[in-house]
C-alpha cells in the first residue's frame, strides 16, 4: 500500500476513535435515566464520571490534531489503562480498551511516519 493510502487509513481510524471517546464522553457528561447506577456498579460517583468525561473529550480532541497527536496517543493509553483497571476490578470484561489502544496506535502510526517509520518505507 502507498504512503499516501496508508495516511488515509490511519485519519480514518483516527477519526473513528475520536468519534467513539466523544460519544463516550457526551454520555457520562450527560443526565440519563439509570447513569447513577450504572456508574455506581463500576465504582463511580456521577460526580465523578462527570470529571471524567472531561477528560475523555480532552484526549480524544488532542488525539486528533497532528501537533498534539503523540501526547493524545499517551494520554489515550493512560486513560484506557484505568478504564482497563476498572473493569478487571468488578469482573468485566475488559479486552475492549486494550483493543482500542492498540488500534489507537496503530492509526498515529499510519498518520505520522516517526511513529512506525518502517510502515513508509525507506526515506527517498
Amino acid at each position: 500500500m502507498k504512503a499516501k493510502a496508508l495516511k488515509i487509513v490511519g485519519w480514518v481510524i483516527s477519526a473513528l476513535i475520536s468519534a467513539l471517546l466523544a460519544f463516550s464522553a457526551v454520555m457520562k457528561l450527560i443526565d440519563w435515566e439509570g447513569k447513577e447506577e450504572a456508574m455506581g456498579q463500576l465504582g463511580w460517583s456521577v460526580d465523578t464520571i462527570f470529571r471524567i468525561g472531561f477528560v475523555e473529550l480532552a484526549v480524544a480532541v488532542l488525539f486528533l490534531f497532528p501537533r498534539t497527536a503523540f501526547v493524545g496517543a499517551i494520554l489515550l493509553a493512560a486513560y484506557l489503562g484505568g478504564a482497563v483497571a476498572t473493569h478487571v476490578r468488578v469482573g468485566d470484561p475488559f479486552f475492549m480498551p486494550i483493543l482500542i489502544g492498540v488500534v489507537a496506535w496503530v492509526a498515529l502510526g499510519l498518520r505520522d511516519k516517526r511513529v512506525f517509520p518502517a510502515a513508509f518505507g525507506k526515506p527517498k
